[in-house]
């Protein structure tokens, strides 16, 4: 028994090949369907077949004339295929609605991204002059001058001699 879980959200490619199985499925299983419709029942589907499709493309030269208020774009337009007896309805007035919302989401996405990278290299230049702030306040606070850490005996001097703390051991 094959069950599927309704709450598990299908990958776009697996929901788009199960969608094509299905269709399959479905066509295979209308054309064993259509082999066994008796010749006067075929004859009338196809008769009604041809009315719609005559009574589609009436419909789409009704729609060509546009009103003085709309303008070509809000207009549908149908693209009928008499062979087949297919209808594509094209767009309507309200892709110029969607694109502009479209534009603003993207430019709105780069106004994030762009203060997000912006707000990382603060961040990043702040920490940097922090660490050198750590590093003079140590320097400077010290018991030697600074002239002293670029002496080149100095090195030498800090490997070879431990220096004693307050407490007396050598580290």
């Amino acid at each position: 028994m094959n069950t599927v879980s309704p709450n598990r959200p299908w990958p776009p490619a697996e929901a788009q090949a199960l969608e094509a199985r299905f269709g399959l499925r479905v066509a295979a299983h209308l054309q064993t369907g259509a082999e066994v419709v008796p010749h006067d029942v075929s004859e009338r589907l196809r008769v009604a077949r041809l009315q719609a499709v005559a009574r589609a493309q009436q419909a789409a030269r009704q729609k060509v004339a546009v009103p003085a208020s709309r303008t070509a774009s809000e207009v549908q337009i149908a693209h009928i295929d008499p062979h087949n007896g297919t209808i594509a309805l094209m767009s309507s007035g309200d892709d110029r609605d969607e694109a502009w919302w479209m534009r603003a989401g993207i430019i709105a996405l780069l106004l994030v991204l762009a203060a997000g990278l912006v707000g990382i290299d603060q961040w990043h230049t702040h920490e940097q002059i922090q660490a050198a702030a750590e590093i003079d306040t140590a320097l400077l606070g010290d018991d030697l001058p600074p002239a002293a850490y670029v002496d080149p005996g100095f090195t030498e001097f800090v490997t070879s001699t431990p220096v004693a703390d307050g407490s007396g051991a050598a580290q």
